[in-house]
Formats: C-alpha cells, structure tokens, sequence
C-alpha cells in the first residue's frame, strides 16, 4: 500500500510539472511571429547604403523638433520618440515598409524601434544616433 501511495504522488506531482511547464514553453509559430517583429541594428555605413542601393524605404528621426531642425539626415521624417503610440498609421501607413531608424545618439532610436515592432511593424532597422552619422546633413534655419 505504501508503494501504491508514493506512486500516486509521483503521478500528481508528474502531471503538475507538466501542466506548469507546459503554460510557458512556446511553439516555433510564436517564437518565429516574435522574431518578425523585432527591429535589427546595423551602423550607419549599412544604413547609408541602405539609401543609397534601395528604394521604398523611410527614414525616421525620433528625436525632438528642434534637434530636427538643427540638423537631421535629408528625405528624413521627423515622428518625436515621446508622440509614438496607436496613432501612428496616418505618417507610417505601410506596417511592411522598411524604415530605417535614428536619433541622437541612439537611445531613443531603439525606444522606437520596439514600440513600432509592438505596433505590429515588421521592417524596422535602427542605425543610432546622428552624432555617428558622417555624412551630409539639413538645417532648417
């Protein structure tokens, strides 16, 4: 009888573990949607690249309006980190397009690189920050 007990405890316990772990444990379908919806970080060289082989592409400035207007990468669209939320579809229709993204020195790029990926945006690639950006830039005077 006592071996008939440990069993049933061991059944129990068995069958608690896999029902916890089985809450937890993702399939490959939800690791790969997780996947697609990260943003990836390249330098600005690939970024410069980017725009210089490709077309389609968007390039987003996070940063405030009067950093933008002190100097940002040209065809750049200015969407300030602090204003991303739902309401973004009106200035970033396409959740497929590639956009490329950047700030100052890179903090905030990757602040809105993973709020547009919990948006549902699926081509998102930060390049840092505008002080490692060597080449030309616009001034709104």
């Amino acid at each position: 009888m006592k071996k008939f007990k440990k069993t049933i405890q061991f059944a129990t316990l068995t069958i608690v573990a896999f029902l916890i772990g089985g809450c937890t444990v993702k399939d490959a379908k939800d690791i790969n949607e997780t996947e697609k919806s990260a943003y990836v970080s390249i330098t600005a060289e690939e970024a410069k690249k980017i725009m210089d082989e490709e077309t389609g592409y968007l390039i987003l400035d996070v940063r405030t309006k009067e950093e933008y207007d002190e100097g940002h990468i040209p065809n750049s669209v200015l969407l300030p980190n602090e204003t991303i939320d739902e309401d973004v579809s009106d200035l970033l229709p396409d959740k497929d397009q590639k956009i490329l993204i950047y700030c100052r020195s890179g903090n905030r790029s990757k602040q809105a690189s993973q709020k547009l990926a919990n948006l549902g945006y699926t081509d998102l690639i930060e390049f840092g920050g505008i002080v490692d950006w060597p080449y030309e830039i616009e001034v709104i005077e």
